[in-house]
């Protein structure tokens, strides 16, 4: 037996409406105003409601709106309302049934067959739409993930795709959910790159600053720090471009005030006297950064981008390092003499990191290279930090500083386009 929630007034606005549904085998579950529609539907899950409404408003549609988002259910009206843009307003909201200007007892079961097969094939047609959409969208994430992989592994699209469907397959999950991790990873990974680089800006400024108030290769470190306040203007565009605002953009905007500071420290030719200023901003800057950079790691979500951060920050590591030794009074230091402690826990954080890096199994030819390069290059830095003052352990120190640079730069690229990065 049917079972029917009737939305009707109390007799004797619609006296036989209840009494002609029982009169033909149907069961009226209950009887209600249109305020409560969707609380008795609730409660009593009928198979069908059926509403006697003259001159049905917005509270009836709105109702029925909340109805077919929380359990849909097939309605039929009856009314007086000729209107064609009430009936389309009817449609939109979920109306399966419209009959105009009464109804007849012998007609009730075939307009209620009528309403709940409009409702079931409209609910199909509903359900194959939203699976139509869902195939599509999940073919764009699919081919965005394949251009991704391409691109950073240099595979054909067949291998591509082959990759995709093997994650997919393995984690058990639709291979759109998969490419979406691929397309999420891939956009943190350059986040966190670009972030990861203001830290090390942020030091190098301070360092290139320090080589040309010094007279050391005065014409490169300007042109190094030009070109350093350029790479800040636009990894922070770049970022504040493709990062949510609502959820970074206080930490960017934050990064970019105080880059607005540290820039009205440069405009005029490095000296001595403003390096002190020049350094305190420049710290202030890094701290902001660092934060952005973990806060995109902690957004992220998957380990494996913890790297990316290690990596980028032995980038910072080396260019503070060698900012501290140039800011130092202090003569040269033996092979054997420890470090002095104001540069001691920036080389101890450098060979944690490069430690780190070395023993992680996420690895690759190019990366076990670049490492093993970078080694050489730090006990060149640390040469150069032992050297003191003089004028070549100076220019020793900006080329042992800028050649990590270039090499931990490319080592992080090489972790941000690992296949087991991407694949998770």
């Amino acid at each position: 037996m049917i079972n029917i929630l009737a939305i009707a007034p109390a007799p004797p606005d619609a006296p036989t409406l209840v009494a002609d549904l029982e009169s033909n085998g149907l069961l009226v579950c209950c009887r209600t105003q249109c305020a409560n529609l969707v609380r008795e539907a609730v409660r009593h899950a009928p198979d069908l409601v059926i509403v006697w409404e003259p001159h049905p408003g917005e509270d009836l549609f709105e109702a029925v709106r909340l109805l077919e988002a929380s359990m849909p259910v097939p309605v039929l009206v009856f009314t007086s309302d000729v209107r064609a843009e009430t009936m389309e307003t009817a449609l939109a909201a979920g109306i399966d049934g419209w009959v105009v200007n009464g109804y007849a007892a012998g007609r009730l079961r075939p307009l209620i067959q009528f309403t709940v097969a409009r409702h079931r094939q409209m609910r199909q047609m509903r359900e194959e739409l939203g699976d139509l959409k869902r195939r599509f969208e999940e073919r764009k994430l699919v081919d965005r993930a394949k251009g991704i992989l391409m691109t950073a592994r240099q595979v054909s699209e067949d291998e591509a795709f082959r990759l995709l469907r093997s994650a997919s397959m393995h984690a058990k999950q639709r291979i759109g959910q998969v490419s979406q991790q691929v397309i999420d990873a891939a956009h943190y990974a350059d986040a966190i790159n670009r972030a990861g680089r203001l830290r090390m800006l942020s030091q190098r400024i301070v360092k290139l600053y320090a080589l040309a108030a010094m007279g050391v290769e005065t014409a490169g470190s300007r042109a190094l720090l030009a070109d350093s306040g350029a790479q800040i203007d636009q990894s922070l565009q770049l970022l504040d471009r493709t990062l949510s605002r609502p959820t970074f953009g206080d930490l960017i905007d934050a990064v970019q005030h105080t880059w607005t500071q540290v820039q009205a420290h440069l405009g005029s030719a490095p000296v001595a006297s403003r390096l002190a200023a020049v350094d305190q901003e420049a710290e202030h800057l890094l701290e902001l950064s660092d934060r952005l950079t973990q806060a995109l790691e902690n957004a992220g979500l998957a380990p494996t981008l913890h790297v990316i951060n290690v990596s980028g920050r032995q980038r910072m590591l080396a260019q503070r390092l060698a900012k501290l030794a140039l800011l130092r009074q202090g003569g040269a230091l033996s092979a054997t003499e420890p470090l002095p402690v104001e540069l001691a826990p920036t080389a101890e954080a450098f060979e944690r990191g490069l430690t780190y890096l070395k023993d992680i199994p996420l690895s690759t030819a190019a990366i076990r290279e670049a490492t093993a390069a970078a080694d050489l290059r730090w006990q060149d830095l640390l040469s150069a930090v032992r050297g003191g003052g003089t004028p070549a352990a100076r220019v020793t120190l900006a080329a042992a500083s800028e050649a990590l640079l270039e090499l931990f730069d490319r080592l992080t690229r090489e972790y941000e386009q690992s296949m087991q990065l991407l694949m998770g």
